[in-house]
Parts: C-alpha cells; structure tokens; sequence
C-alpha cells in the first residue's frame, strides 16, 4: 500500500454520497482501516460549481489521489486527472456528458435527497468546456457494462482504448457488478 494514497470519489448526474456504490466503496475502505483516505462531496449540479468542490478536496489531500467518478462523475474524473495528472477509475462513464445531458435541460430532483434543481444550457456549455481534449490511457482503469441503458459503453471502450478496461456482459447503468469488483478497484487505487 502506497503511503498516504487516497480516494476521491465523484458520483453521477441527480445522484449524491448516499449512492450505494459510494457507500459500499467508502464502507470497504472503513473495513480496511482506512476511512480516513476516502471522500465523496456533495457536487452541486453546475459542472464548474461540482469540478471547483473536487478540486477543494484535492488541494486539502496530503498523499496521492486516485480519482473513482461513476457516470457524469467519470467525465469530471476524466478532465481532473488530465489537469492534475492522475489516476482514475471510470465506472460506465458520460463519455459524450454535453450531448446526453443537452437532452435534460430542465428540471430534476437529487435521487436522494429529494432536492430539486434546474439544469440549464448553461450547464451543458459548462460541461463542454470540461471535455478532456485527449486522455493518456495509462492513467484509466476503465469499468464498463453492456447492458447500460443510459449509455453506450462502446463509446467509453473507444476513448479510453488502450487503458486497462473490464467489460461485464448484461448489467445496467449502475454498474450491478460493482461490489465483486471492489478489489480490483482498491488495488489499482494503490490501497
């Protein structure tokens, strides 16, 4: 285990810490004695608002941070680990994030909370300005499933060609193999 290594969790699009992947991964590091080396804000639902939360975190960790951003959560781990030359695991990311969520401007509640919140054009030009212009797959454990029926998963296996990729038959967009997976996720994290 690699001294101070840490984990930086980013969830999805309406979702929040309370998503059972973040619970279940923040849980297994607790298990492990290590519940200190794992976060997951609250990303409010403007992207620069959600990168600029994730970057507070990232200032104020000692040690190195791998980034595990699911859904829209990969997208933004995606541009941080370019920025900040990181690692990160990418669980059935938003590879194409302004174009899927140009087609929900409006209105939406948190899954969690309840807590309603208007997504703009605005939003998805925030998004635009957050697109990763290349990505160093060396970088990427990449965690997909086919059955995802929110997103194409080829297109996350086409950008992010050459990382280390994990392609699970069937399953959906929560990613249902997430929790035997959680070793692999802990390794590559260097924990």
């Amino acid at each position: 285990m690699a001294a101070g290594s840490r984990i930086l969790y980013l969830h999805g699009f309406c979702s929040s810490p309370a998503s059972w992947k973040a619970r279940l991964l923040g849980d297994c590091m607790v298990a492990r004695g290590l519940g200190d080396r794992f976060s997951c804000p609250v990303l409010p639902p403007a992207p620069l608002a959600a990168i600029a939360s994730a970057e507070a975190v990232l200032a104020g960790a000692a040690g190195e941070t791998t980034l595990v951003g699911s859904s829209l959560g990969g997208y933004y781990a995606s541009w941080l680990a370019e920025k900040h030359d990181l690692r990160a695991v990418l669980i059935n990311p938003a590879v194409m994030a302004p174009e899927l969520l140009g087609g929900l401007v409006g209105r939406h509640s948190n899954f969690h909370s309840g807590e309603s919140f208007d997504f703009t054009d605005e939003h998805v030009a925030e998004l635009r300005l957050l697109e990763a212009p290349q990505v160093c797959a060396q970088r990427y454990l990449l965690l997909v499933e086919t059955g995802d029926e929110v997103l194409d998963y080829r297109q996350a296996l086409a950008r992010y060609a050459g990382s280390r990729q994990i392609v699970i038959e069937g399953g959906d967009h929560s990613f249902l193999s997430f929790p035997r997976l959680l070793p692999q996720i802990i390794e590559f994290c260097g924990l």
